[in-house]
């Protein structure tokens, strides 16, 4: 099957976790997606976090998910080995979009869960494309991972377009009050590997 991204820029970026090239791609939609490397990709498997975008818990550190934790723990492992890649994809609100995101925190405000809020407003509760992921692994002549992440679908789509996980590695943050109800969901609607909630 052909890739369906297509890689547009490069550079160096030093960040408070080491020395990362970037590399930019882009989908057929021309939405762009990230790719972060440290070191030798060719040393497989090599640790691996696909972390789709979230601006409210990313960049404005929201309490409501568990995703800026994941995403601090997921470069401070690379930056322990010294090697790994990071692939930030640009499927916010687990593919749903920025507006349909907040509009559902409105809804979770009014007791839904985060799938029931999806599926309230006509919206699929996961709408992600983890193809997207591996086509970019791909293109860095990745196809042996140590994947970050407690996500079982994510290993399943992975598999399914080619990419071998090698050891699935949990990457479970401290539930707060804010987000113990996201994160049982998680756990309880998306199969997701938790043990401490």
């Amino acid at each position: 099957m052909n890739s369906i991204v297509k890689k547009t820029a490069h550079a160096h970026l030093p960040t408070h976790y080491g020395l990362f090239v970037i590399t930019v791609y882009q989908t057929i939609d021309k939405a762009e997606q990230v790719a972060l490397t440290m070191g030798d990709v060719k040393k497989q498997p090599i640790i691996t976090r696909i972390h789709s975008k979230c601006l409210t818990g990313d960049t404005f550190l929201s309490l409501r998910c568990d995703c800026h934790d994941q995403l601090k723990k997921s470069f401070e492992a690379i930056q322990k080995a010294k090697n790994g890649i990071i692939i930030y994809l640009n499927q916010e609100g687990r593919g749903i979009g920025l507006t349909d995101k907040i509009k559902a925190y409105v809804l979770q405000e009014g007791g839904m869960d985060t799938v029931d809020a999806n599926t309230a407003q006509d919206l699929p509760a996961d709408a992600r494309d983890y193809k997207i992921a591996a086509d970019i692994l791909k293109d860095l002549g990745v196809t042996e991972i140590s994947l970050l992440t407690n996500n079982p679908d994510k290993v399943k789509d992975l598999k399914k377009h080619g990419i071998k996980i090698i050891k699935q590695v949990p990457l479970e943050i401290k539930a707060n009050k804010f987000n113990k109800n996201y994160l049982l969901t998680k756990k309880n609607k998306f199969g997701h590997l938790l043990k401490n909630v």
